[in-house]
C-alpha cells in the first residue's frame, strides 16, 4: 500500500473536494464532494493508473458510490461476516446493504439469513427495498418489536 498513497495524494491535490480515508485494511479515495463530471473523469483515470500499478500485487480496486477503494484481495464483507457469524449461534441474521461490495456478504451468509439490497440493482440478496427511507422504516419496526 506504500506505493498507492502517493498516487492517491496526487489525485486529491488535482481533484478539489476529494479526500482519502485510511481504513484498517484499505485506502479509499472519496469524490462525492467534487464536481460530478470532473470527479467521474478522475475516477476513470485513477482506476486505470491503479489497475496497472497493482497488477502484480494481491490488491483489488473496488469502485463504489463516488468512492474507489484499494484493499487486499483476501478481505471482503463476505469473509468478515462469516467470521462474525461463526463466533456465536445466532437466532436471526439480517444483512442489508446498498453497495456492490455487499454482494460478497449476501452470497456468503447462510441460506436462512435475511438479506436485503437497497435499490433495484441485480443482487444476490433475497429481498430489496427501494431507498434508505424504507431501511429506516424496517429498522423502526425492529425497534418497536423489542
Amino acid at each position: 500500500m506504500e506505493k498507492i498513497h502517493p498516487v492517491l495524494d496526487s489525485f486529491v491535490d488535482r481533484t478539489p473536494g476529494s479526500f482519502i480515508e485510511e481504513k484498517n485494511y484499505s485506502l479509499a479515495w472519496h469524490y462525492r464532494n467534487t464536481d460530478p463530471d470532473f470527479g467521474q473523469k478522475r475516477a476513470v483515470e485513477l482506476n486505470t493508473v491503479l489497475t496497472s500499478l497493482i497488477a502484480n500485487d494481491d490488491l483489488s480496486v473496488l469502485n463504489g458510490n463516488k468512492v474507489m477503494e484499494i484493499k487486499s484481495s483476501n478481505v471482503n464483507k463476505g469473509r468478515a461476516s462469516m467470521r462474525v457469524f461463526s463466533e456465536h449461534d445466532y437466532d436471526f441474521v439480517f444483512a442489508i446493504g446498498d453497495d456492490w461490495t455487499d454482494e460478497f456478504m449476501f452470497q456468503e451468509l447462510p441460506e436462512d439469513a435475511i438479506t436485503v439490497k437497497v435499490g433495484r440493482q441485480k443482487t444476490h440478496a433475497k429481498y430489496f427495498v427501494d431507498n434508505t427511507k424504507n431501511v429506516r422504516d424496517i429498522l423502526g419496526r425492529f425497534a418497536d418489536m423489542h
